[in-house]
């Protein structure tokens, strides 16, 4: 059934919701931004919190210098965290609910923080990783961003969409189109940044600059300086990764000072969810750790600073806030209004972070996110030093920061509190939690849309070995999209992404680099098919071409109408049996 597609985006829009940019104060008196979430990175792996092994002295003089939350909630998986950071909305309701299986698209009609703070005039720039969707209207120069400096995917290298591609002189995107950088990732992450802030500062120009390192998320490769220090000791690579993030946050922070930066900046420092490698090691007395609902994958640092913003002395508060706070309170320090249909469902934390009378309401949040299908009850409930698992276990996080002890029978009158909350938390989410984003073809935005499996419907294949064991069956999974255009449109289907070379019928070779990293996880022996033939459904119509298991690819070809439907892309052998998904397809309107 088709569905004639809507007026899809609206960033011009938000421009005139909002007016002309503010310009009440002068731009040199307004602050300017900077925005930090590392990938993976718990709170144990910082010497701050203990880690007996691990020395991050640069972000542990950042702590030292901040208002530090010490109760702060994020996701317990990346992609929704990062929905929930830039929209000030819950996962549930933005649309962001995991990291693959077609639900890492923000739904339309959420704004988030660059076109707001572009909007008001401020310069945006994002340096590293995004994760929310690599096609238009998704990218990160399709959701105000001046600047864009990224890689695809949850990570380099392993990922779906950056097959291959390696962390140390590989191929990052500019303003959506790829070029190569020379060196580590994380030092031409930090040197983009910086130069980008150099220009803004020269001009005198507000600036917005979110720097999300892939760091220290697999696979972890990095420099023998890192590494070396810690062999012998814990995960030496994930422990690399992160001094070398350490290293270039101190390079930072001297470049703020000595330009004159650091006391107009707010600088905010975050991980994206709990820990992970270095969780067996040292935890800093949580439980659990990333994908889970105990506070180990879900509470997090979250330092804050700025000198000129009147937050007083570093200090702890440990009044519990969620990465849906930062959005709104950015927009207050920055004198940035909301636009009139945006309804956050984070808090401001200016009067929290001032130290002024009534901070906060009494209030309780909600934690939840999925790898697959959204559940009721899949969550934890936030209430003060209160946690509810699941909708089952109760802990009191004061008394038991190791949530050993289940207090739901002895505290029944909490535990029908938090689930009330949520029973109406989960009533209010619509649109339904589970309906998709599709992604959008034939657009004059885009020529060539790269589909991959990491979108299809309910299957996790979002890595190299989801694609050498051809998981998701004889015909793979199917992706939700909408037609935006009718016309004649062009598939080229492929086994392997078009960067390798490597023909339908053929097993990808694993290079020395990948072969040392993940090798059960990402790097299995390749599973082959004679493949010949390629086909396509769409829009209620089916097309077929035939090729042979030495060419690339196969190229289907259909006329269409607009709207939206279910794609399906799949190969077949000479007899005419299912072999496998097309894990990747190059699709383009061409008349």
């Amino acid at each position: 059934m088709l569905h004639r597609p809507c007026s899809y985006w609206w960033p011009t829009f938000l421009v005139l919701l909002l007016g002309s940019p503010i310009l009440s104060a002068s731009d040199a008196e307004r602050p300017n931004v900077i925005v930090i979430m590392t990938d993976d990175q718990g709170m144990g792996d910082f010497s701050y919190f203990g880690n007996p092994v691990l020395k991050t002295p640069n972000l542990d003089a950042v702590a030292r210098s901040a208002v530090r939350l010490t109760d702060f909630h994020v996701a317990p998986m990346c992609s929704p965290t990062r929905g929930q950071l830039l929209t000030g909305v819950d996962a549930v309701r933005n649309g962001v609910t995991s990291v693959t299986a077609g639900r890492t698209f923000l739904r339309p009609g959420f704004p988030i923080l660059a076109e707001m703070l572009k909007a008001n005039g401020y310069a945006t720039g994002i340096f590293g990783k995004w994760h929310l969707g690599e096609s238009y209207p998704h990218r990160p120069i399709d959701r105000g961003f001046d600047e864009s400096v990224y890689h695809l995917g949850w990570g380099m290298l392993q990922s779906t969409p950056d097959y291959g591609n390696p962390l140390i002189n590989g191929r990052y995107f500019h303003n959506a189109q790829p070029k190569k950088f020379t060196g580590h990732c994380t030092d031409f992450w930090f040197d983009q940044a910086t130069a980008w802030i150099k220009q803004q500062s020269d001009r005198h120009q507000p600036f917005f600059c979110y720097i999300p390192t892939n760091a220290p998320h697999g696979p972890h490769i990095d420099l023998p300086q890192y590494i070396q220090p810690y062999e012998g000791k814990g995960p030496a690579g994930f422990f690399g990764m992160i001094a070398h993030v350490d290293e270039r946050v101190g390079r930072l922070e001297k470049f703020l000072s000595d330009s004159g930066l650091r006391e107009n900046t707010i600088f905010v420092f975050l991980t994206d969810n709990g820990g992970t490698s270095g969780v067996r090691l040292f935890n800093a007395g949580l439980r659990g750790g990333k994908t889970q609902y105990y506070d180990g994958g879900h509470r997090v640092p979250c330092w804050i600073r700025w000198p000129a913003g009147g937050l007083g002395q570093p200090r702890d508060i440990a009044t519990p806030t969620q990465v849906q706070d930062l959005t709104p309170t950015i927009l207050e320090f920055c004198g940035t209004p909301k636009p009139a249909h945006a309804k956050f469902d984070g808090t401001s934390l200016a009067r929290l972070l001032r130290g002024q009378n009534n901070p906060l309401p009494d209030r309780k949040m909600v934690v939840q996110y999925s790898r697959d299908t959204l559940a009721k009850w899949d969550s934890c409930v936030i209430w003060n030093q209160w946690r509810l698992v699941k909708g089952e276990e109760l802990y009191d996080v004061v008394q038991d920061r190791a949530q050993t002890k289940n207090l739901a029978v002895e505290q029944p009158k909490i535990v029908q509190a938090m689930r009330d909350h949520y029973e109406a938390w989960w009533t209010g989410m619509g649109p339904k939690p589970n309906e998709y984003v599709p992604i959008l073809l034939g657009t004059p935005h885009q020529a060539e849309v790269t589909l991959t499996s990491g979108d299809w419907e309910g299957i996790y294949a979002d890595n190299t070995g989801h694609v050498r064991n051809a998981i998701g069956g004889p015909r793979g999974g199917h992706w939700h999209v909408t037609i935006d255009q009718p016309g004649e449109y062009e598939f080229i289907l492929r086994r392997w992404p078009r960067e390798t070379g490597v023909a339908l019928g053929d097993a990808e070779v694993v290079t020395d680099a990948r072969a040392k990293v993940g090798a059960k996880l990402y790097n299995p022996p390749a599973k082959t098919f004679p493949i010949a033939e390629g086909i396509v459904t769409v829009a209620g119509k089916e097309a077929h071409a035939k090729t042979n298991p030495k060419a690339q690819s196969v190229t289907v070809r259909m006329n269409l109408p607009a709207g939206r439907s279910i794609l399906n892309a799949w190969f077949r052998d000479e007899k005419g049996a299912d072999q496998c998904g097309a894990f990747f397809v190059y699709v383009s309107r061409v008349k």
